[in-house]
């Protein structure tokens, strides 16, 4: 949680976060284990509840994506995503099932990367039978309205001035995706929103369970993007361009979803990436990157 020291919130948050965690250890009556290291805006930590079953505790900084995030859980039940136990919203925590042995799916690299993403896709559609309507007066936010937003901030991006080695040009091409992707889709789900590979973690209920959402509702294509991506880096492969679109017509098959809008969706959120980076990379080498990346899945994609 080292980022959110630059901002005042984030300090703040922090400079209470011991005392927010002893009154949620009280609340649940608590035995707490060793914090888990890794997150970026949540403090989460194996607990053992007073009856001796085990559970997690997670208590996150409040932020928009943070709040949707037990009422989801508790939408999905169990079916595909981790139980809620407890849940205090003044204070965003939970009380959470946990999952044991609770190893990530991205780091089971003994099992190969096409099995691995089929796999994924497995939870992802149990995730896809949660009511929609339900979904929808929980209040979440739809793939439409944030992509909105993308589209906007892409378009200030695209008017910029850059260097040559920066294809700004995929900034103008992103903005028309996020603006007309949400448009052309005649299905609509409760998607997880962060679906990769260190949102999926081994259970004994289930093969494996999906943690940490940011819920939306709208386009399921939008979904496997971050999946097929981080299984391991398809960038770093001899032919990625093969690999990519092998893995993105693997993973349409098996959602039996839109090949085309599942490259189109996989372009628009790789170039997002690079629509926070150009601000937060001092020598753009990581965003020039990120666009040429971009490009080769637009080549994949035919855009």
């Amino acid at each position: 949680m080292t980022e959110m020291r630059r901002t005042e919130s984030g300090r703040e948050w922090l400079a209470g976060l011991p005392a927010l965690v002893e009154r949620m250890r009280e609340q649940w009556d608590l035995r707490l284990g060793a914090p888990y290291h890794g997150g970026s805006s949540s403090w989460v930590a194996p607990v053992e509840r007073a009856d001796g079953s085990p559970a997690v505790l997670k208590v996150t900084w409040p932020h928009r994506e943070a709040v949707p995030e037990g009422p989801t859980l508790r939408l999905w039940n169990g079916r595909g995503a981790v139980r809620v136990l407890a849940h205090d919203p003044e204070h965003y925590a939970l009380l959470l099932e946990r999952c044991d042995p609770g190893t990530e799916l991205g780091r089971s690299t003994a099992i190969p990367a096409d099995e691995r993403l089929l796999l994924g896709c497995e939870v992802m559609r149990e995730l896809w039978r949660a009511d929609l309507d339900e979904g929808r007066a929980l209040g979440l936010e739809s793939v439409a309205e944030l992509t909105s937003e993308w589209a906007d901030l892409a378009e200030e991006q695209a008017a910029r001035t850059w260097p040559s080695a920066l294809d700004a040009g995929l900034f103008r091409l992103g903005a028309e995706l996020f603006r007309d992707l949400p448009r052309g889709t005649g299905r609509q789900v409760v998607v997880h929103g962060d679906f990769n590979p260190g949102n999926l973690m081994a259970a004994e209920r289930a093969p494996w369970l999906a943690i940490d959402p940011h819920p939306l509702t709208g386009d399921p294509a939008f979904e496997p993007w971050p999946l097929i991506e981080q299984v391991d880096d398809p960038f770093a492969k001899p032919d990625p361009h093969a690999v990519l679109a092998h893995r993105t017509a693997l993973v349409a098959d098996a959602l039996d979803e839109d090949l085309d809008r599942v490259r189109a969706w996989s372009v628009a959120r790789h170039i997002e990436y690079a629509l926070w980076s150009v601000d937060e990379d001092d020598t753009l080498d990581n965003s020039v990157t990120l666009l040429r990346q971009a490009r080769l899945l637009a080549d994949v994609a035919g855009l």
